[in-house]
């Protein structure tokens, strides 16, 4: 049988994305394809990052067209670009930045920052450019965690510059404070102060921004919810029940503001002894998979509670960069991954003209 695109379209029909789960003929993932005698060449184009995962895919569609469509060699090369998507309420997007994505808990406690700062470095890990904003005034973390202080600096008089850590762009209220100085502030000024730090901080092309939510669903987090542009969000929960009571709370405000959930991360779902490595599930188990199922979500991830992710934390060295072959490293890179296709099924903001991000491996 002659070599033709039908057929090469047809084998490729069968190689499944294993991020969105959607074969690449269906996710448009396919941009070229040339065909010269027995050899086939493959342009692929994801629409988000996953630079750790690129061999294993070239290798499935060359073994699959080798071994059904008879062509001798089949050269593949996948590039990036990552686009802006949709936003709630027609606000309008933020300069420098593609798309926000809301990590939110419902409550605090549950190591929803933790888990922000290593998935924010996940995702650079495959390939994307990000930044976070600690917006959890009253209790900053993201300064310690990523190691960075000082106060950030302008270059203009009118916004600031963010600090840079790990490749990450970051910017807290911790920056503008000390240690140990309390912030005083009733919920309009905080919010007021939040989208002015999120709005006069000067993003770098961003294709992600993360936001570390403050915990909890009162007025704060409805009114950053409501005014500030945001793609999607994550919740973050711990098996435990209390924590999926307010867990779930954290969902609902979000479908009430036409923010969509990507999914949630259920963190600390197993205690792993750091003596013997026997695991433990102390705080219940099945309760973020039942919540997903429940509320027609992804789960994002389950993530073990390790005394080395909090070490690392607490050091200034978070896991993904401290440990990047590590189980748990793996695992944030995964739910990085997973999360990040999923919003790239999301419809796309054609309202700005953002720079692209191309990543080719061959």
């Amino acid at each position: 049988m002659p070599l033709t695109e039908a057929v090469v379209r047809e084998q490729l029909a069968h190689c499944i994305d294993e991020h969105t789960g959607l074969d690449l003929i269906a996710a448009k993932a396919i941009k070229a394809i040339g065909i010269d005698g027995d050899n086939i060449a493959i342009q692929m184009q994801l629409a988000y990052p996953a630079e750790s995962r690129h061999a294993a895919m070239i290798d499935g569609v060359r073994s699959r067209l080798q071994k059904n469509s008879g062509a001798k060699a089949v050269a593949v090369a996948i590039e990036t670009r990552i686009p802006a998507h949709q936003v709630q309420n027609n606000l309008s997007p933020l300069p420098g930045v593609k798309n926000i994505v809301a990590i939110a808990s419902g409550k605090g406690g549950v190591g929803k920052s933790t888990t922000a700062v290593n998935l924010a470095l996940a995702l650079a890990a495959e390939g994307a450019r990000v930044g976070l904003l600690d917006a959890d005034i009253h209790g900053p973390s993201i300064p310690m965690m990523l190691g960075i202080s000082g106060k950030p600096e302008s270059t203009d008089g009118k916004t600031v510059e963010p600090k840079i850590a790990y490749g990450l762009q970051a910017m807290s209220i911790g920056l503008f404070l000390g240690e140990d100085t309390p912030t005083i502030w009733r919920g309009p000024m905080t919010t007021q102060y939040l989208q002015q730090l999120l709005t006069t901080t000067h993003w770098h092309d961003l294709d992600y921004l993360l936001i570390d939510l403050p915990p909890g669903t009162g007025d704060i987090q409805l009114t950053l919810a409501q005014r500030i542009p945001v793609s999607a969000a994550i919740i973050v929960t711990t098996p435990q029940d209390i924590a999926l009571i307010d867990a779930k709370k954290a969902l609902k405000m979000f479908e009430k503001v036409e923010v969509p959930v990507l999914g949630i991360i259920e963190n600390m779902a197993t205690h792993i002894c750091s003596q013997c490595g026997h695991a433990e599930a102390i705080f219940g188990e099945g309760g973020g998979e039942k919540m997903a199922e429940n509320y027609g979500v992804a789960l994002l991830g389950q993530l073990p509670l390790l005394r080395a992710i909090r070490e690392r934390a607490d050091s200034g060295h978070p896991t993904v960069v401290a440990e990047p072959s590590s189980a748990a490293a793996d695992a944030y890179r995964a739910i990085a991954r997973k999360a990040a296709a999923l919003l790239s099924l999301q419809a796309r903001n054609k309202s700005l003209g953002f720079p692209n991000i191309v990543i080719q491996n061959t």
